[in-house]
């Protein structure tokens, strides 16, 4: 079987596994790191529920480590699994959307170009529901430095701009009954160690020493607006 053939093949079977509700299987070398399991929380503190997240919204929670936030999205439609590929050519199978609908996903918020993330002052980093200046299409995460774009409905691929490789995806683990979301791994291309070599100082200030401690038990969600003072719209 060729590259192509084994690729389709991956894809249709990831497809088949989600439908009938088994976790599909990973494709290659790539396969979920888990990081321990984190209930994720509205503000006051109680689970937070899926059927409650606004769909086109951009929630922001850390995971896995404390320093380290991740786009929450509703993307209020089914999101079936994709192959995707990595910067050295290798590819990865993304399992697609969680909850009622299939339509909640999580990226790193950690940009694959520059490193660029969201911080409580600014972020040049973020989903938007409508197409943005130099915008390819609408529903996607764009980053203002040199306008790298990902599609969050296809694994975050890259779509356009300079970034290399997707976003690392963080995996979500719905529970129906109760319909809680619990974080507990990453799929993808991680950059934490990268990230935490580049902006060790400002982390320092912005977290403090516990920035590198892993996130454990609860995390905590909140809008994108609310996390930050100034969501730069480029």
């Amino acid at each position: 079987m060729d590259r192509r053939g084994f690729i389709e093949t991956c894809t249709a079977g990831a497809a088949c596994a989600s439908a009938c509700g088994a976790w599909p299987a990973f494709a290659a070398d790539v396969r979920p790191k888990p990081h321990g399991r984190v209930l994720l929380v509205d503000e006051l503190g109680d689970p937070l529920r899926a059927s409650r997240l606004q769909p086109l919204v951009n929630y922001v929670f850390h995971y896995p480590y404390e320093a380290t936030p991740v786009f929450l999205l509703h993307l209020g439609k089914p999101l079936p699994p994709q192959v995707l590929t990595l910067r050295d050519n290798g590819f990865y199978d993304w399992p697609g959307g969680v909850g009622a609908q299939r339509s909640v996903v999580a990226y790193s918020a950690i940009c694959a170009h520059k490193l660029v993330y969201p911080t409580r002052e600014v972020s040049f980093i973020s989903f938007r529901k409508t197409r943005a200046r130099r915008g390819v299409q609408d529903r996607l995460i764009h980053c203002c430095a040199e306008h790298s774009q990902y599609d969050p409905a296809k694994g975050a691929e890259v779509l356009s701009g300079p970034a290399p490789q997707p976003l690392c995806a963080v995996l979500l683990e719905h529970n129906p009954r109760t319909d809680t979301l619990t974080a507990w791994a990453t799929l993808g291309p991680e950059l934490f160690d990268d990230f935490f070599r580049k902006y060790e100082a400002k982390l320092s200030l912005e977290v403090g020493p516990k920035a590198r401690n892993a996130v454990t038990d609860q995390a905590v969600v909140r809008e994108l607006e609310k996390f930050c003072r100034n969501p730069v719209q480029c």
